[in-house]
């Protein structure tokens, strides 16, 4: 259990007791993506401290939303449980909460590409296709999988398996697709689209496929 509680019956409060303390949510998020090793999660929250890191880990450890798994080839990685992957309606939630303070930019924060993996499945959460789409996303130092069936959006980050369309671009012309900031003719001068472009299509414009 946390170390220090609300005090009050209530889901809410129980929940922000669990997950409530700073970075907590974020290693939630960089884990729906699937499992880390330590130094994984150290390099992509960068302005950690080691002693936190450890001590977040400790804390999710004990409330049962992470695990420790055996890695490939060996060693540790740190993985959701179960349980723990039931954040991920929250926290899409969050991110399409988000909009309004997104429009301003970037600004002097730091960006990177396995959170738009993230919020890709949040943003186009009303997307859905009767016969499932595929369309790999070619990001600066990341490769992801965008598939839409009939249950939704889902992605995954696996660079050997790509579908036959490929979308490559800045992530921001990504961003602004699936945000809805901008149109397929306004995107698809920034960008470059290998296999059908169709596809784009039926995931970013909602056409039925």
């Amino acid at each position: 259990m946390a170390s220090r509680s609300y005090g009050q019956y209530c889901g809410l409060a129980r929940s922000l007791d669990t997950i409530g303390d700073r970075w907590s949510l974020l290693i939630v998020r960089e884990l729906l993506l699937g499992p880390l090793r330590y130094g994984e999660l150290k390099a992509t929250l960068d302005g950690i401290a080691t002693n936190l890191l450890a001590d977040r880990l400790r804390s999710l450890e004990a409330s049962g939303v992470i695990e420790r798994q055996l890695g490939e080839p060996g060693g540790v990685v740190y993985a959701l449980t179960p349980w723990g992957a039931q954040l991920r309606e929250p926290v899409e939630s969050l991110i399409r909460w988000s909009t309004p303070l997104m429009i301003s930019g970037p600004g002097a924060d730091k960006f990177s590409p396995r959170w738009l993996a993230v919020a890709l499945p949040a943003l186009l959460h009303e997307r859905t296709a009767r016969r499932p789409t595929e369309i790999g996303i070619d990001l600066p130092g990341l490769f992801v999988t965008l598939r839409i069936d009939k249950h939704g959006p889902h992605v995954t980050a696996d660079p050997d398996q790509r579908p036959d369309t490929i979308l490559t671009a800045e992530p921001a012309v990504v961003l602004g697709l699936a945000a809805g900031a901008l149109t397929l003719e306004q995107a698809l001068p920034l960008a470059r689209v290998q296999g059908d472009p169709g596809v784009l299509d039926a995931v970013f414009a909602g056409a039925p496929a």
